[in-house]
This record gives structure tokens, C-alpha cells and sequence, in this order.
């Protein structure tokens, strides 16, 4: 297999485009760099289709690697043939590779090979090849009896000759591939309750079957796990006589042989015994895998929109980690995140001390300026907000609240990176003051917890943990990088996201801050302990210095480049000062005097004839455009560098160091509560979308509970996936169509029209 091609017909993308990325990533480049600073080499390629791309080009290396070991496995054997190689060879997936070794593999004890110690394969050979039409298949069988060998009678050796055989069918690679596809289309999935009388979350599927190729990928979490904590049985149902007449199409070739009957039972016994187990393996195994890839991209998407949540600037936070007996954690944080005072609050059961808790947020409130108060949506979240939202009415404050997810906020808490943070706190205030930190730079803050444990998915706690801890480690640095980091406040944890920077290198930055000062500028880096050259030159552009000796510093242009940024605005007669002020607003304006030209646009394709319609052509004509891209392409060619990097440095010269997550919706912030009572069917509102699975939305409307949004509720069209419409993060209008009082339920629906 040629896997530069096999890539550019996957990809759609041009020979040296692939063979050029390729090179760029065996030398070890991270792929934000190659993203985002490599533009002219890849053709452009984003990161999401760099790491597809990165992920296919590793299935296809192991897949060229396995097949040289197969066949090296296979010649030890002497067994290697020409056609056999060459069907290695072109195999275009593991699982072909594996059938084709299946036959060749070394087994434990098995029926078969025990008949084949007994002498039993020559008799085996004589029945696959259908050639007698007459006479009898014990006396052909006689000759095997052999008392030392354990063949006592002739029907003994014709079991062992069928147990050959059976194991003959099953090995056979296209036999192998036949019935697992048809399993595949026309398989079921079975489910039944290990005890009916149990009342469980899954009686749903108590009694229920499925097409294998229909079931969809939540449901297949939903069954796995019921089986895994024992409420389920499952099973793969076939039609088992279609499957043996798969298989007796290609094994009987003569019809009229005396071997026809033994053959057809032998089938049957090869299916039942040996192939249907192992298909049914496969499908499970293949439902899994698929339903965790597709679990992994939502949780990987989910995550993402989270973490590139617009920071809350300027807010004076008290943050409130709500509970019960032991009380609300409260925290005051000033603008910066620094911890002001600590304390503990009882609103909710048993005490229900609410006079108390008006007056401690009265006085935190009065004291440190408050603006905010953050709410974690955890047990008594809604007994707290309730309580809040009547002290933000009587009290007659400035005051805003917002409910956060403090998913994770208590695994960070109880952390040793916490307790390295702040180690004279306890870790209920801990977890409060990370809640409120959350609002204020969410990626900040939760880039210090394991990522699956900030859970937003479905059944992220079932699926392949390293498949999904790499998804969002991935997530977590395209985050990071697109944003960029400030050198000189950010955290090790954040550091360590930085492409090319692990955590030993983000300490050792951290650790040389605090001996030497701020950094003045980038190279200063350099002088960190074991970041070197390479490590420079993948990082330098993700860092930022806001007030350092060169205002380029403060951008997301590489230092690689600095001598064509500065070329350019020497040309342009700007002084790289003015960047320090806010950005450029007119370089382009600048560009197009020195190196634009105006484009008379083309005639308006017409089958009009004659003076009157020509003179009305005349009248309509448009006026010249500029070519923007053209003017660019010319100072391009004059500072010798690629069009992309310079469109990326205009760009950065405009808005130095703009942060993406200005693109995000902005964070919801409430005066008022609504109980569950208030709500009625048709009351259309506004919501925030706070988990997206593969079959909804979950939107917060200000009550106890989120709401659900049914796929089949999201739209008028026909929609393949909720995030085809929303994302974690969305504000959308929804209408109430259901509502549990008993279970707390509310269905939604944003068909509004």
C-alpha cells in the first residue's frame, strides 16, 4: 500500500500537499504549530483535519506494519505462497490482515487439531473434496481406527474429520468476512431483564430487539452498561439456516457427492459452534467501538464550546458551592481571581438559615464591591439560587447571578495541584473559589482538572478511557494555543497545554518568573531550564507578553517572522509602537494605496442585441473593484513570505492578540428564580444549552432541573446530530410541551413556528 495516496484519495488533497504535512509531523512538529504557522506548506489544512489526518496516517503505518509481521509469522511456518502474500498486501483494514493470519495462527487445544493428532486430516481432505458419488463413508473412515491413537470406531473418525473440517470453515478468511457482513445488515440485538420485577432505568429494554444496523450509538452505551452492572442480558440473534446456506454455497461444490449430508451438518455445527460466537463478538465489539468514537466527538465538541466560554472581565465574585448539612462554601474573589474572605452559609435543609446567609452575602457584598454571584449547579443549587435571587430583590444591589457547572471542581479541589496552589486552604474553599474563577477565565481554570471529569457527554465514565483522555487532550491544546497564553501570569497548568510544553518545562518557566522577574521578551525564554530550540519554535507564537520591549510580543506572530511584520510596516510608514495601542485599523487602507489596483469588473454575460439593449448594458455597468488579494499577494511577493502568514499578520496588526472567544455567546446572568410550579405547557423562554448527547439538548430554563430537547424537537428539517444545531454554551428560545411534576421532567421544544 502507497500511504501518501491512500491519503490524498481519503483526503481529497494534492500529492506534495500530503507528503509535505507528512514530513512535517515525522519531525515531530505539534500540530497547532503546523496549523497555525505553516499555512503556505499544508495548503491550509485546520487542525481538526491535521489530526484526522495525523490519527489515519498512524492506523496506515500499523497496518503496513502488522502485515510484514504476519507474513514473517506465516513463513516461519513454510507456509507463505505468492497469492497469499500478495491478499496480505493489498489488505486495506486490520481486520482482512487478521482473517487472512486466522488459519495460520497458533490455537490452543482444540477439537480439530486434537482429530489432526489422531491422524484424522487426510480423512477430513478426502470428505472437503466431494469427489465419491457412491459407496460408503464409514468404510472410507475404516482405515482411521487406530485404539492408540483414540480412535475406537469409525464413527469416531468421522467426528474428527468433521471437527476438522468445522474448523476449516471457520478459518477460511472469505467465509469469515460473508458472515460477518451479513451479521452486520441483518443481525439483532436482543435484550431481556436478568430480573423483570425490577424497576431500574433500563426496563426500556426489559424486552428489546434491535437491528444491528439500525441501533443507535446511545442506546448501545445504554445496553453495555446495563449489562456490565448485571440488569441485562444480551444477545446477537441471527437467522442461522440463511447464514449455514451462506456458507454451503461455497463449501458443497458437488451436490451428488455421498459427503453432502455430513457437510451440511458440519456447517451447522462450524456456524453454531465456532462462527456465530465469534460474529457475535465482533458486532458487540464493533457497536462499542463505534458508538465510544462517536461518544468521544461529542464529548470532545461539548468540552471544547466550555472551554472557550468568553471570560467574565472585570467581576467582583462571590462564589457558592452549594450543599446541604454542611452548608454553601462561599468565597469572595476580587476582578483578579485573588481570594478576599471564606466562610459557610446554611440556606438550605436542615438548618434553612436564610436571614443568616442574607446578611453574610449583605456584608461580603458591601465590603468587597460584589458584583457577581456564581452558583454551582450542584446538590441544593436550586434551593441556593432561590434564596440569592429573593436577596438580590430586597436588597436592591447592582447584582447579577449565574449558575456554573462544577463538574470537577471537587477531583480539582482534593488535587495535589491544589493543594501546591493554595496549601493553607481547606478544599471546600478551594472548590468555591474555583467555581468563581471559572466565570472569569474558564480555560484558565479548567485546564487544571482532568478533563472527562468536567462532563459533558454521555457515558463518559464507560467508554475507552484512553481513547477519550487523548480526544481531549487534544481539545484542551487546540483550545489553549487558539487563544494563547500570557506568559507572565499564566499557571504551569496552562503552560503545559502550550504546544511543544510539557510540565516539567512549564514549571521550570513558572519557577525562572519567580527568581528573574516578568519576562521583558519571548527569547527570553530560551533561558529556561531544558527549553531548547525546538521547544521555542513551537511554542514562541502561543505565548504573549503584554508589556514587553518588542509590542509584537504581544501578538500571535511567530518570531520567525518579526523580520517580515517589521519590513512591512516600514514600507507602510508605521511605527510597530502603534500596535502596543490598541492595533492598526487602517493597514489595509495603507496596503491598498501602496500596492492595490482597481479591477474593472467583467461584461454581464447577455444575449441582448441592438443600440438600445448595449446602452442599457452601459447604464448598469459597475464600478471598479478592489482586489484586495492581489495588493496582498504583491507585498507578499516583495517581503518574500507566504500569502497565508501575511493575511495571518495583517490580521494580528488590526487586533493584536485578539481573543477568539469574543465569538462565543456571552454568559447568561439572572436577577430572578422560577420554581417548578411556575412552569406551564406552551410558556416559551430563553435557555442556556448545558449538555448536547446524540439524542438532545439539555437546556437550563432557571429551574431545578434542565430541560430536554429531543432531536426530534430542534428543528422543522430533518437533522443528522443536535450539534448540527446547538453547541454547550447557546442561548435558545424553547417552548415547555411536557412537564413530570412527580419525576421533575420538562420536555422542550424549539419548533417555535
Amino acid at each position: 500500500m502507497n500511504i501518501i495516496e491512500t491519503l490524498v484519495k481519503e483526503f481529497n488533497l494534492r500529492q506534495n500537499q500530503v507528503e509535505q504535512t507528512v514530513a512535517l509531523i515525522d519531525e515531530g512538529n505539534t500540530i497547532p504549530f503546523i496549523a497555525r504557522y505553516r499555512k503556505e506548506v499544508t495548503g491550509g489544512l485546520s487542525d481538526v483535519v491535521l489530526r484526522d489526518l495525523d490519527e489515519r496516517l498512524t492506523y496506515l503505518r500499523n497496518l503496513e506494519e502488522r502485515k510484514e509481521e504476519v507474513k514473517r509469522l506465516i513463513e516461519e511456518q513454510g507456509k507463505l505462497t505468492e497469492e497469499l502474500s500478495a491478499q496480505i498486501d493489498e489488505a486495506e483494514v486490520l481486520q482482512r490482515v487478521e482473517d487472512l493470519y486466522k488459519p495460520y495462527k497458533k490455537k490452543k487445544s482444540t477439537r480439530a487439531s486434537k482429530a489432526k493428532e489422531k491422524g484424522l486430516e487426510p480423512l477430513a481432505l478426502t470428505f472437503w473434496a466431494q469427489e465419491a458419488e457412491s459407496g460408503s463413508i464409514e468404510a472410507l473412515a475404516e482405515p482411521f481406527i487406530d485404539a492408540e491413537k483414540g480412535v475406537e470406531t469409525a464413527q469416531e473418525a468421522i467426528q474428527g474429520a468433521c471437527d476438522i473440517i468445522a474448523e476449516m470453515i471457520s478459518d477460511d478468511p472469505e467465509l469469515t468476512a460473508a458472515i460477518r457482513e451479513k451479521t452486520a445488515s441483518s443481525g439483532v440485538i436482543n435484550t431481556e431483564a436478568v430480573d423483570p420485577e425490577e424497576n431500574t432505568v433500563y426496563e426500556m429494554y426489559y424486552d428489546h430487539s434491535e437491528g444491528i444496523s439500525k441501533i443507535p450509538n446511545h442506546r448501545v452505551l445504554a445496553i453495555n452498561r446495563g449489562e456490565k452492572e448485571k440488569k441485562l442480558k444480551v444477545k446477537v440473534l441471527t437467522d442461522s439456516e440463511k447464514m449455514e446456506a451462506i456458507l454451503a454455497d461455497t463449501v458443497i461444490t458437488n451436490e451428488k457427492s455421498i459427503f453432502t449430508e455430513l457437510l451440511k451438518e458440519t456447517i451447522a455445527d462450524a456456524y453454531k459452534r465456532l462462527m456465530a460466537p465469534s460474529a457475535e463478538r465482533e458486532m458487540r465489539n464493533m457497536l462499542t467501538e463505534r458508538a465510544e468514537a462517536e461518544a468521544v466527538k461529542v464529548f470532545a465538541k461539548n468540552t471544547e464550546k466550555l472551554l472557550m466560554v468568553p471570560p467574565v472581565k472585570g467581576a467582583r465574585i462571590i462564589s457558592i458551592d452549594p450543599g446541604y448539612r454542611t452548608g454553601c462554601k462561599v468565597a469572595a474573589i476580587n476582578e483578579t481571581g485573588k481570594l478576599l474572605a471564606y466562610t459557610t452559609v446554611y440556606p438550605t435543609e436542615p438548618k434553612k438559615d436564610i436571614k443568616g446567609t442574607e446578611a453574610v452575602l449583605k456584608k461580603l457584598a458591601d465590603k468587597f464591591k460584589i458584583n457577581t454571584i456564581v452558583i454551582g449547579n450542584g446538590t441544593g443549587s436550586r434551593e441556593t439560587e432561590e434564596v440569592v435571587a429573593n436577596f438580590i430583590k430586597k436588597s436592591g444591589l447592582d447584582i447579577s447571578y449565574t449558575i456554573v457547572n462544577e463538574a470537577g471542581a471537587s477531583v480539582y479541589s482534593a488535587s495535589k495541584l491544589a493543594t501546591e496552589e493554595y496549601p493553607d486552604l481547606d478544599v471546600t474553599v478551594r472548590g468555591a473559589m474555583s467555581l468563581g474563577r471559572r466565570l472569569q477565565d474558564p480555560l484558565a481554570e479548567l485546564v487544571k482538572i482532568p478533563t472527562k471529569s468536567i462532563g459533558v457527554g454521555q457515558y463518559q465514565h464507560d467508554i475507552n478511557q484512553g481513547l477519550l483522555e487523548n480526544a481531549l487532550d487534544n481539545v484542551v491544546e487546540d483550545c489553549v494555543n487558539r487563544v494563547g497564553v500570557e506568559l507572565n501570569t499564566a499557571s504551569p497548568s496552562l503552560l503545559a497545554h502550550v504546544a511543544g510544553i510539557n510540565m516539567g518545562i512549564a514549571k521550570n518557566i513558572v519557577a525562572y518568573r519567580e527568581e528573574n522577574g516578568v519576562f521583558k521578551e519571548r527569547k527570553e525564554l530560551k533561558k529556561v531550564a531544558k527549553l531548547g530550540d525546538k521547544t521555542y519554535n513551537q511554542c514562541a507564537g502561543f505565548i504573549r507578553i503584554a508589556e514587553g520591549k518588542n509590542p509584537l510580543d504581544s501578538t500571535s506572530v511567530h518570531p520567525e517572522s518579526y523580520g517580515a511584520a517589521e519590513a512591512m510596516l516600514k514600507k507602510l510608514g508605521i511605527a510597530k509602537e502603534e500596535i502596543a495601542k490598541g492595533g492598526i485599523n487602517d493597514i489595509e487602507e495603507k496596503i491598498w494605496t501602496l500596492y492595490g489596483q482597481e479591477e474593472k469588473p467583467a461584461a454581464p454575460k447577455t444575449r441582448a442585441k441592438g443600440l438600445a439593449a448595449l446602452a442599457e448594458l452601459s447604464m448598469k455597468e459597475e464600478k471598479p473593484k478592489r482586489n484586495m488579494k492581489k495588493a496582498i499577494e504583491k507585498l507578499a511577493a516583495e517581503l518574500e513570505i507566504g500569502v497565508p502568514t501575511l493575511t495571518d499578520i495583517i490580521a494580528e496588526m488590526k487586533k493584536p492578540g485578539r481573543d477568539p472567544r469574543e465569538d462565543a455567546p456571552p454568559v447568561v446572568f439572572r436577577n430572578d428564580v422560577r420554581s417548578f410550579e411556575d412552569l406551564k405547557i406552551d410558556m416559551e423562554m430563553e435557555g442556556t444549552v448545558r449538555n448536547v448527547v446524540d439524542f438532545g439538548a439539555f437546556v437550563d430554563i432557571g429551574v431545578k432541573n434542565d430541560g430536554l430537547v429531543h432531536i426530534s424537537e430542534m428543528s422543522n428539517k430533518y437533522i443528522k446530530h443536535p450539534m448540527d444545531v446547538v453547541s454547550v454554551g447557546d442561548t435558545v428560545k424553547v417552548k415547555i410541551i411536557k412537564i413530570d411534576y412527580d419525576k421533575q421532567k420538562i420536555g422542550l421544544t424549539m419548533k417555535l413556528k
